[in-house]
C-alpha cells in the first residue's frame, strides 16, 4: 500500500520549501571537494575505528540486502564473531563497547510488538510541542526484494546531525520536559529492533535557515553477517548550500567517513543508489523524521509475526484471535468483540486507546486511514469520581481522580480492570486488580492517570515501588465498595446492609468508614452527578489539611451543582418564554395575511366600482 498523503492543511507538506525545490537537487551530483573537509572530523561511525568495509565506491553491487541468519525474534540471539576484535586502546584511552548482541537482548524487553510500535509513536507525540501535525504508520515494500517492511513518519521537528546520533546511541535522552513521555533514551533501539532485524532512519532539520538532511543505519543483519564485536552505525549528513543552491555533504563530516559511511548504507540498507536514498526525503516536507523498518521478525511458527493481510486498514497480530469462554453462548461474540479483547490483535483499536487526549490538530494515520480517537472513560455506566490523594512519608504525592463504573455491556462482557495512563500515555489497559469471585466485581472498570508513579521501560507495566503497592489496594477498595453498594443495578443481589444502621462495608477498613462518616454523614453514600464525591486519604496517613482539603472539594462540588440546577431552572423558563413568542409570532403573521387578505379584497372592490362609474 502506498504512503497516504495528507493535505496541505494538516499534513504532509509539499516537496517546496520556502521557494527552493529540493528535489531537484537532492539527486543532484553530491560536490565531494569540499576545501572545508577535515581529516579528522568526526565519523558517521559511533564506535570509531577502521570500517572493514570497502569505500572506494557509492553504489552498490549487491542486488539483494540478505536477511538476518535466524528471522524468528526470540531466536535470533546467537551471534558469532568472525573478525578480530578491535582494540579496546585508542590514543590511549581505553573505550567499553556495546556488543551487538546487546541490541537483541535489550529489545526483549518489550515481550508484545504493538508495545513496540506505541514506543515509536510516542516520539512523534513528543513531537507535537514542535509542530508536529501527524505520524504515519504503513506498510510498504522493501525495494530489494519486495518483503514488507514497516513506515513511521511524521512531520515533527525532525533532527539535526547531533541529535541523529544521540538517537542512535544508549541511554541519551534530551526530554526533561514534564509533559515528553520519552525519558530514559533507549526507546527507539529497543523498539525498532523488536519488530524487525533492521531500520533506516531518514531526518530533516531545519533551524535558523540551515537546513540539513540525516541518514542513519541501525542493522543487526550488517552486525551479525560482518562479525563485529561492537555496535557500528553508519550515518551520512548533508547541509544545503543556499549560495549554491545545492545540497553538500555536512561541512562537519570528512569525505574519507563520508564514503566509507555511504558504501554501507548502500550495501546494506534497502536502497542501492544515493540517489534512491535522497528520493527518500522528497515527502518529508521542511522538516520531520522518516523510520523504515525491514526484514521483519518472524513468530515461532515461521508467519510474519505483523500481520498486513488480514485487514488492509488495520496491522495484526499474526495468529488465531483468542477464543472467550461464556456461561451464555450468546454472550461470546459481546465478549470476543469487546474492546478489551480486540487491542491485543488489532493496532488501530489499540492506537484509538494509546493516548488519554490529543489536541484536534494531531492525527494518527494508519495504513491511510485515521484513527479515531476513544475515550474508555464513556465505556462506563452508573459512572462516579473519586478523588485519591496518595501519600509517602507523611508528604502529599499529588492528586488523581479515577472515573469508576460499570462497563456499559455489563453484565453480559466478562471483562473489569483500571486503565491505567502514566503522562497521557496508557500503560495498564483493564488491569485486573481482584480477582473477582461468585461474581462480585463483575463488570466494574476505570479510568485514571498515575503520574506519581513511574512506569518500566517498555512502558507495560509500573514499578513496583511502595506507592503503586499502595495504589493497587486502593482500586482493590474502590472494586469492592462500587460493587457492593451498586450490584442490584445488573441484577445481583446486593449484599451490603445499610450504613445508617452502622455496617461497615465489606472489603472496607473501620479508617476508611469512619472517615467517609466524618464527611457530613455521607457514608459512603454515591450520587453519579456530582463531579468528585468521594475523597480519599493515604491509610493511617490522615491529616486535618487532607480533611479539610476533601471537605473543600464536596462543598465546592454541591455550589456547583446548584449553580447548574439554578441555569436549568433558567433555561426551562427561556424556553418557555420562547415557546411562547413562537406562538404569538405564529398568531401575528395569520393575523397579517387575514389584514391583507382583506385589503387586497378592498382594492377588488374599489376597482370594480370604479369601472362601474
Amino acid at each position: 500500500m502506498d504512503v497516504v498523503k495528507l493535505e496541505a492543511e494538516g499534513g504532509l507538506q509539499t516537496k517546496n520549501i520556502e521557494n527552493v525545490s529540493l528535489a531537484k537537487h537532492q539527486r543532484s551530483m553530491i560536490q565531494p571537494e569540499r576545501q572545508e573537509f577535515e581529516e579528522n572530523s568526526a565519523s558517521s561511525i559511533l564506535e570509531q575505528g577502521q570500517s572493514h568495509v570497502d569505500d572506494t565506491g557509492v553504489c552498490s553491487e549487491t542486488t539483494i540486502c540478505p536477511a538476518p541468519l535466524c528471522r524468528q525474534f526470540w531466536k535470533a540471539g546467537n551471534y558469532t564473531d568472525t573478525l578480530a576484535s578491535k582494540a579496546t586502546l585508542q590514543n590511549g584511552k581505553n573505550y567499553l563497547h556495546v556488543h551487538p548482541m546487546f541490541l537483541h537482548s535489550n529489545a526483549t524487553s518489550h515481550q508484545w510488538a504493538f508495545g513496540a510500535i506505541a514506543e515509536l509513536l510516542d516520539n512523534a507525540v513528543d513531537e507535537i510541542q514542535n509542530g508536529a501535525t501527524f505520524v504515519i504508520v504503513d506498510k510498504i515494500s522493501n525495494p530489494r526484494d519486495g518483503s514488507p517492511a514497516l513506515l513511521i513518519q511524521d512531520d515533527g521537528g525532525g533532527m539535526d546531525p547531533e541529535a541523529m546520533r544521540h538517537c542512535m546511541s544508549f541511554g541519551y535522552s534530551d526530554k526533561k520536559s514534564k509533559s515528553t513521555i520519552g525519558q530514559y533514551g533507549n526507546g527507539f533501539k529497543t523498539s525498532t529492533m523488536r519488530l524487525g532485524a533492521d531500520v533506516v532512519v531518514f531526518s530533516r532539520h531545519l533551524h535558523n535557515s540551515t537546513l540539513t538532511q540525516s541518514i542513519g543505519l541501525l542493522s543487526y543483519t550488517f552486525l551479525s553477517r560482518t562479525g563485529y564485536d561492537r555496535i557500528v552505525v553508519p550515518m551520512v549528513d548533508y547541509e544545503f548550500n543556499s549560495v549554491s543552491d545545492k545540497l553538500e555533504i555536512h561541512p562537519r563530516s570528512g569525505k574519507e567517513h563520508y564514503m566509507s559511511n555511504l558504501s554501507m548504507l548502500l550495501q546494506w540498507s534497502p536502497y542501492t543508489t544515493e540517489a534512491e536514498l535522497l528520493q527518500q526525503f522528497d515527502d518529508i516536507g521542511p522538516h520531520g523524521t522518516k523510520v523504515i523498518i525491514y526484514n521483519l521478525w518472524l513468530s515461532d511458527d515461521g508467519n510474519a509475526e505483523l500481520d498486513f493481510e488480514r485487514d488492509p486498514e488495520d496491522i495484526h497480530i499474526s495468529g488465531d484471535i483468542k477464543k472467550v469462554v461464556t456461561r451464555y453462548t450468546t454472550w461470546r461474540e459481546d465478549n470476543e468483540q469487546h474492546i478489551a479483547n480486540r487491542l491485543h490483535y488489532s493496532l488501530r483499536v489499540y492506537l484509538s486507546i494509546l493516548y488519554l487526549r490529543l489536541p484536534e490538530t494531531f492525527r494518527i494515520i494508519l495504513r491511510g486511514r485515521l484513527v479515531e480517537h476513544h475515550n474508555l472513560a464513556n465505556d462506563l455506566k452508573f459512572s462516579e469520581f473519586i478523588l485519591y490523594i496518595p501519600q509517602c512519608g507523611g508528604v502529599k504525592e499529588g492528586q488523581v481522580i479515577t472515573t469508576i463504573g460499570f462497563m456499559k455491556e455489563a453484565p453480559r462482557v466478562n471483562i473489569h480492570g483500571f486503565s491505567v495512563y502514566h503522562k497521557n500515555r496508557l500503560i495498564l489497559p483493564f488491569w485486573p486488580v481482584v480477582s473477582y469471585s461468585r461474581n462480585r466485581g463483575r463488570g466494574v472498570a476505570g479510568v485514571l492517570e498515575a503520574n506519581f508513579v513511574a512506569p518500566t521501560h517498555n512502558k507495560q507495566g509500573f514499578e513496583r515501588t511502595s506507592l503503586f503497592q499502595k495504589l493497587e489496594a486502593r482500586l482493590k477498595e474502590m472494586t469492592w465498595e462500587y460493587w457492593d453498594y451498586h450490584c442490584g443495578l445488573l441484577g445481583y443481589h446486593v449484599h451490603v446492609k445499610s450504613a445508617v444502621k452502622g455496617h461497615i462495608v465489606r472489603g472496607l477498613s473501620t479508617k476508611r468508614k469512619e472517615r467517609n462518616d466524618s464527611m457530613e454523614g455521607e457514608n459512603l453514600k454515591r450520587q453519579a452527578s456530582i463531579g468528585v464525591n468521594s475523597v480519599d486519604a493515604e491509610h493511617g496517613l490522615e491529616t486535618e489539611p487532607v480533611i479539610q482539603e476533601a471537605s473543600n472539594v464536596v462543598k465546592e462540588n454541591r455550589k456547583l451543582k446548584e449553580t447548574c440546577r439554578e441555569y436549568e431552572r433558567r433555561k426551562e423558563e427561556d424556553d418557555m418564554k420562547i415557546t411562547k413568542l413562537k406562538k404569538e409570532l405564529a398568531e401575528l403573521k395569520c393575523k397579517h395575511q387575514r389584514l391583507m387578505a382583506e385589503a387586497t379584497a378592498l382594492d377588488i372592490i374599489k376597482e370594480e366600482e370604479n369601472v362601474k362609474m
